[in-house]
């Protein structure tokens, strides 16, 4: 049995299959709505905005253990090409990347993750195929993704730089942070949650990056879903603490829970370092959050420059 009993009775009350209707392939994005995009504007006080993204190439943070999942591979396909033969005339230069759709900075589709032979509203696993891809639940389903984004700076909250372990982040610790800051969470709204695990990444220990991570925990999921959250992304690897706790430290069962049925996008690798300083030394946690995917079509995630501005 993958899930416990007490992650099985979690999954069945946090459960959002058939909220939106049947054939829903949104699940909580479905709270973005005209009020949150209106909230998230009404936030913008300075006009200053923040990359979110890491950088995308070929010393990105995969280690090569998830097979096929490497780091983005860049290459011209044309450099000073002529159409008429005369470098005089029209030149262009083209290029492309070879990459995993979870290799960067990124949003979990629906699709990219579920248990016991089902994915979000009961659909079976079978919507998705070697061939087709997630003929269900794809990325392309998001639509735009712009709303009041919260950062919940659990790092600062604690009192450290980075965690030394897979610290559990509960609904408590996002609650603190946010009352801290003097904002409540409303439907639609954006968490992002810093643990300072973006540290290892940017000083080249990939490993460090990937392994005895702090992230997102199960109660945390109970919150996230209590407070009609739209979608929730972090700084690290793996988005839950990892190794996960138990006996299988491969189970991510927060992974299986917040995706198969919460129905709620997960963000990974994003990089909040610069945001959380500026959130810091003006005391607003509040901004506009853009967090549109590439519509790759049945893609099981989506790649993205998310933007922060205040």
């Amino acid at each position: 049995m993958p899930l416990d009993e007490n992650q099985r009775a979690l999954a069945a009350r946090v459960s959002n299959w058939g909220r939106w209707g049947a054939e829903d392939q949104r699940g909580t994005l479905n709270l973005l709505d005209a009020a949150s995009t209106m909230r998230g504007a009404s936030a913008v006080r300075r006009g200053v905005s923040f990359p979110l993204a890491i950088p995308v190439d070929a010393d990105g943070p995969q280690t090569g253990r998830i097979p096929g999942r490497s780091n983005p591979l860049h290459t011209m396909t044309s450099v000073s090409y002529a159409f008429t033969g005369d470098s005089g005339d029209f030149a262009t230069s083209d290029d492309k990347i070879e990459t995993g759709l979870q290799s960067t900075t990124h949003w979990d589709a629906l699709a990219h993750a579920g248990y016991d032979g089902l994915l979000f509203n009961g659909l079976p696993a079978s919507v998705i195929s070697q061939d087709a891809g997630a003929t269900r639940l794809g990325v392309q389903n998001f639509g735009p993704v712009v709303t009041r984004g919260l950062l919940c700076d659990v790092a600062r909250l604690k009192g450290v730089d980075w965690f030394e372990d897979s610290y559990s982040i509960t609904g408590a610790d996002l609650e603190e942070c946010l009352s801290t800051a003097g904002l409540t969470v409303m439907p639609g709204d954006a968490v992002l949650v810093r643990t300072g695990q973006m540290h290892f990444f940017k000083i080249g220990d990939k490993q460090r990056y990937a392994d005895i991570s702090p992230g997102i925990g199960l109660d945390a999921v109970e919150w996230l879903h209590d407070n009609n959250v739209a979608c929730v992304a972090n700084d690290t690897h793996v988005f839950e603490p990892y190794p996960c706790p138990g006996a299988n430290p491969y189970l991510f069962p927060v992974h299986m829970i917040m995706l198969r049925d919460v129905g709620m996008p997960q963000g990974q690798q994003w990089d909040l370092e610069e945001l959380a300083q500026d959130c810091e030394a003006d005391g607003v946690y509040e901004f506009l959050l853009s967090a549109t995917p590439i519509p790759v079509t049945n893609g099981c995630g989506g790649l993205l420059a998310p933007v922060a501005t205040k």
